[in-house]
């Protein structure tokens, strides 16, 4: 089995930043592409960043400029630095990772609030 555990959120003032964590761990053969989503009270589960096995990325135009996505491969790992944020960047953040073989799997999520 395959386990995701997200780290790293927590209450934020505007314009504050916060690194979130994800580690991928249990029968991984290779991890393809990870990604960060989240999801807003009374929202849809949107995309925030995508990164791929050769680490190409790509961001909703909400939060380019802002966010940063990386990954170790070596750890499973795949962070994602926010910077700037502000009230409309509250949400449970959500890791994805597709596993070769494996299909997709999911964290459990971790809460960002940004408030004053």
């Amino acid at each position: 089995q395959v386990q995701l555990v997200e780290s790293g959120g927590n209450l934020v003032q505007p314009g504050g930043s916060l690194r979130l964590s994800c580690a991928a761990s249990g029968s991984i053969y290779r991890i393809n592409d990870m990604g960060w989503y989240r999801q807003a009270p009374g929202k849809q589960r949107e995309l925030v960043a995508i990164i791929t096995s050769s680490r190409g990325t790509n961001y909703a135009d909400s939060v380019k400029g802002r966010f940063t996505i990386s990954r170790d491969n070596a750890k499973n790992t795949v962070y994602l630095q926010m910077n700037s944020l502000n009230p409309e960047d509250t949400a449970v953040y959500y890791c994805k990772a597709v596993i070769q073989f494996r299909g997709d799997y999911w964290g459990q999520g971790t809460q960002v609030t940004v408030s004053s």
